[in-house]
């Protein structure tokens, strides 16, 4: 009892600083997911695209992300763009997590294309459109709706691997956490919080990806 005392005391007195580390998590969670998304539907389109040299380009991508910890990116963009230009840790973080989760998304939308019946293009293309405006109208819709379950465990994990953004000096949840614990010796109640966060932002985000998967089950 006495250790679960300490432990509300801890996160009563500390939710001012938790709080701004939350804000900062969801931004860069929030900047990184919609940009990875955008990077994942256009290495998706490349992969499915039949031109070989585009393919090669998406494999290349794909198998390099796949390849490689999310922290050594982190580092290498942060620290290689640091070089050229001057960025700071925020959108070095963001577009480190971009890029992972971009290779991520791209084999799930590539997946859940290639899952829609062929005979929806010759649909298509027998209504007078272009491939490409049926893909836009006909196949990605459908796509979509078939990817959000896999898309909503993707963003999870996004949200979960932004912790590592604090190894670059991001003060975000896991950063903040880490700073109070320096500076008080207690490690285990501080990340002790930060994981309640973390779960809850969780929580609440499984929650609305279920409510969406059930909207569109009524609407089929």
């Amino acid at each position: 009892m006495e250790h679960l005392s300490h432990f509300f005391d801890v996160f009563v007195n500390s939710y001012d600083l938790f709080l701004e580390g939350l804000k900062i998590t969801l931004l860069l969670s929030a900047a990184s997911l919609l940009i990875a998304f955008i990077i994942g539907l256009f290495f998706a389109i490349l992969k499915i695209s039949k031109i070989k040299p585009l393919e090669w380009i998406a494999d290349a991508y794909i198998w390099v992300i796949r390849g490689t910890p999310l922290i050594v990116q982190i580092f290498v963009l942060y620290y290689g763009i640091a070089e050229i230009i001057l960025i700071d840790e925020f959108w070095a973080g963001a577009i480190g997590l971009a890029i992972h989760s971009g290779a991520y998304i791209a084999e799930i939308i590539r997946g859940a294309i290639q899952s829609i019946d062929k005979g929806q293009m010759e649909a298509g293309r027998s209504l007078g459109m272009t491939k490409l405006q049926t893909m836009r109208r006909i196949i990605l819709p459908q796509a979509f709706r078939r990817a959000i379950p896999s898309l909503g465990n993707q963003f999870i994990i996004g949200i979960k691997d932004s912790s590592l953004v604090s190894f670059i000096g991001a003060q975000e949840l896991f950063g903040v956490s880490s700073s109070l614990g320096s500076n008080s010796f207690d490690f285990l109640t501080f990340y002790s919080i930060a994981a309640v966060y973390y779960l809850f932002i969780v929580l609440i985000l499984t929650a609305i990806v279920n409510r969406i998967e059930k909207k569109l089950g009524k609407s089929d």
